[in-house]
């Protein structure tokens, strides 16, 4: 398997904010099998998501993984030699197979990969030449990644003369077995999905999508953002909005809040019903004029003018004089 990172298109992030987006492009070099995932950052617990993904849309685990030595593969170079991130060891190990990196500028080492993020990249990022549209959301993004992984892998490839889908069928049966559960080491810390849809990180809530309620998550801060990735194998009933999606993938994405800020995303509560700020007007007038005390008014058969309300012990009083009268 070869595996490589390539540029994504700007889609709307948390906020609406225009953000910039990454596809994970991986591909087995005798089916031609290819998946490409479109992610929001190349982080090690990224990376471990997209290659979990990635085996289970195989169906196997193959011997040797090749890919380009970035800094959550490869720490460090002595001598020539690369030394391979600790994480990155202990996940090989959990999938059984081996980590390679191509040699430093040599582009025939992994020119696979390569081919096969320029050809995602040009049906899949919009660009002048090409005229698609601009994406209105990431899950557009995710859909439009599945439709082009659907029509590579049912055409025939010009090399191989095979189809890559049924080249698989052929290949799977010399991949190694998938483990029963995905490596969770760098994925964060586990929270449970409250009964209201939402997780508690630093002491501050956080909205997941419907369906998850009483299930586990993983958590952890990727830069100003919050990730949420979820096992949707374990799930009893895969949620909708999950569509074709497996094994590790992301869920959720806020920015970090402060406490007494949640971050609760209204496109999470699809069944809720949504008040209108004239709505929201109407009630609060409603409220301040029942709350309202009612204005004093005299007593029948009293006048305003006049003495009507003047006390008595003051009306005995004759007019010019003070105190009680006695000299």
């Amino acid at each position: 398997m070869q595996f490589d990172w390539g540029d994504g298109p700007k889609v709307p992030g948390p906020g609406g904010i225009l953000r910039s987006t990454l596809l994970f492009c991986a591909w087995l070099a005798w089916s031609r099998y290819r998946v490409v995932i479109p992610v929001w950052d190349q982080t090690l617990p990224t990376l471990i998501a997209c290659l979990d993904a990635a085996v289970r849309r195989f169906g196997g685990v193959p011997t040797y993984a090749l890919t380009d030595n970035p800094r959550t593969v490869s720490i460090d170079h002595v001598a020539g030699i690369p030394v391979r991130h600790p994480q990155i060891v202990e996940t090989a190990r959990h999938y059984g197979m081996a980590v390679h990196t191509c040699v430093p500028y040599d582009p025939e080492s992994k020119g696979g990969s390569e081919a096969t993020v320029k050809i995602a990249k040009a049906d899949l990022v919009p660009t002048d030449a090409n005229l698609l549209p601009d994406y209105t959301s990431f899950a557009d993004l995710e859909a439009a990644c599945e439709r082009f992984c659907a029509t590579v892998n049912a055409r025939r490839h010009r090399e191989s003369a095979r189809i890559p889908n049924e080249a698989l069928a052929e290949e799977r049966g010399r991949l190694h077995t998938l483990p029963s559960a995905p490596h969770t080491l760098a994925l964060g810390t586990t929270r449970s999905v409250g009964t209201d849809q939402t997780i508690r990180f630093g002491s501050v809530r956080y909205s997941t999508p419907p369906g998850l309620v009483g299930t586990e998550v993983w958590v952890r801060a990727a830069g100003p953002d919050l990730v949420v990735v979820a096992d949707l194998d374990a799930l009893h009933q895969v949620p909708d909005w999950a569509e074709n999606r497996r094994g590790l993938s992301e869920v959720a994405r806020h920015l970090l809040s402060t406490p007494g800020n949640p971050r609760i995303d209204p496109a999470h509560y699809p069944d809720h019903r949504r008040t209108t700020p004239t709505t929201r007007r109407n009630r609060a007038v409603h409220r301040s004029r029942r709350s309202r005390r009612p204005a004093p008014r005299p007593r029948p058969g009293s006048s305003i003018s006049g003495q009507g309300h003047i006390p008595g012990w003051l009306r005995r009083r004759r007019p010019g004089r003070c105190g009680s009268g006695r000299r």
